[in-house]
């Protein structure tokens, strides 16, 4: 029998009223960021538009007991979770669903949960079945949770049909279907058809107008969101919008292209912005300096010059490291040595920060009250290369352990090496999203947010 746990996400309102809901959660690849290449498909980043705001949406929370007890629940999930063949190497996207599916459990529901996992090319892949995540999260549940052999048709209409309160089915891989990314209205239909009501509680594929974030809440009433969507926007958007002051973002990643809008954002809203990764060497180069053979986008050195100056015109402090550790070659056994950013030698490039910048910036960062990081300060992955990153990521859980700060980790290498590091447990908040962030950060709608019902 599982017990109904009052988890504190249960607690969570969604306040969307009057908010520029902002995040820093853009995955960076960071091995093959710091790659040197000599060319790039460079597009020129899009001017920024404004911010838009979100009317105040429902959460489950919002339902009632008749609402809910004995209804069949469609939810989307997000279990795209890393698989090693059929093992599952990383669970948390999956673990971060129970508490939604415990309170409907509670509630008297029967829940179906919907997700992808992976990308098929065309139709269904044995190596895409979401088999071992129906089986991890039954281990979670304390229950067998029944994977459907398909997401839509007749045999799946009587398994749902067949349930009982309180029962978890996972649907099959939704990307099973081509329809599903092309929220193919006929496909929507036969998705939804055995069911009474939606939950949306997947905040990485809520920038996605798929079926299965989208095009079901147009059969589907109510549709509103579960725990972690409602979590992951609160938190963020209250950090950022409402954050306690000083505050500071952390930005690592391989090129200003895909950051041009986050930094000039981030201008707006933080008193001082920590540029790392490689990146940096663009920066370096708009300043005059040379970089030997670290990475560069040359058609971007006028844009980080314009990052520059426009963060001296508003008074807000941009910090790039003053020493590099530069290698001769990108290789885990390259060889190595410390320099000063301004003396990076010829046929050396960069591939992490020095001592001297981890120390400024925990000096940069003392004050701070609410801090986001976003991407690696170098390779971490090759150890030679990681001191940096852990640096940073020691200095943020020390920060909120010692201070109370808010920390929010945010994009795949940043909590990837977060948890390397061992401080996971430390920080306020680590941050499921991905693209979604990234597309709340431009001022783009959530489709998947803004198709939910309003309070």
């Amino acid at each position: 029998k599982v017990i109904n746990k009052n988890n504190n996400n249960n607690n969570i309102k969604m306040k969307f009223v009057k908010a520029a809901l902002l995040a820093l959660a853009v995955t960076v690849n960071s091995v093959g960021a710091f790659a040197p290449s000599s060319t790039f498909g460079v597009v020129r980043a899009t001017p920024s538009v404004s911010l838009l705001e979100l009317d105040a949406k429902k959460s489950i929370e919002d339902l009632s007991e008749e609402e809910l007890k004995g209804k069949k629940v469609l939810i989307r999930c997000d279990v795209n979770v890393p698989l090693d063949g059929k093992t599952i190497t990383d669970d948390t996207r999956i673990r971060s669903s129970i508490p939604t599916i415990e309170y409907l459990k509670g509630k008297g529901a029967i829940i179906s949960v919907c997700s992808h996992l992976g990308r098929p090319k065309d139709g269904p892949e044995d190596k895409f079945s979401l088999g071992p995540c129906a089986e991890r999260m039954g281990e979670l549940l304390g229950q067998e949770v029944t994977l459907a052999p398909d997401c839509i048709g007749e045999e799946v209409a009587k398994i749902v049909g067949d349930a009982k309160e309180g029962d978890v089915i996972m649907l099959e891989n939704t990307r099973f279907y081509k329809e599903e990314t092309k929220n193919e209205p006929e496909f929507v239909e036969k998705l939804a058809a055995p069911f009474d009501l939606f939950v949306n509680d997947a905040f990485g594929t809520a920038h996605r107008a798929h079926a299965s974030t989208e095009g079901v809440t147009k059969f589907l009433q109510p549709s509103v969101s579960g725990f972690l969507l409602a979590k992951e926007l609160e938190y963020l958007d209250g950090a950022i919008t409402g954050g306690e002051t000083p505050m500071a973002a952390i930005v690592g990643g391989s090129k200003v292209s895909s950051k041009i809008t986050v930094l000039n954002a981030l201008l707006d809203k933080c008193d001082k912005v920590i540029i790392g990764g490689g990146m940096v060497f663009t920066f370096l180069k708009a300043k005059g300096l040379s970089v030997g053979t670290s990475l560069v986008e040359e058609d971007f050195i006028d844009t980080a010059k314009e990052v520059l100056a426009k963060a001296e015109e508003l008074g807000k402090e941009i910090i790039l490291p003053s020493d590099i550790i530069v290698a001769d070659k990108f290789s885990p056994d390259a060889e190595t040595q410390i320099v000063a950013a301004d003396a990076i030698p010829d046929g050396w490039m960069g591939l992490d920060n020095g001592p001297d910048s981890t120390e400024e910036q925990k000096a940069a960062l003392a004050d701070c009250k609410t801090v986001i990081m976003n991407g690696p300060m170098g390779v971490f992955e090759f150890e030679k290369f990681n001191k940096g990153t852990f640096g940073i990521v020691n200095i943020l859980a020390d920060l909120t352990k010692e201070k109370g700060a808010i920390t929010i980790i945010g994009g795949g290498d940043s909590v990837a090496a977060t948890e390397q590091s061992g401080r996971a447990g430390d920080m306020s908040h680590i941050s499921t999203g991905g693209g979604a962030s990234l597309e709340l950060l431009e001022g783009k709608v959530l489709p998947g947010v803004a198709a939910l019902n309003d309070k």
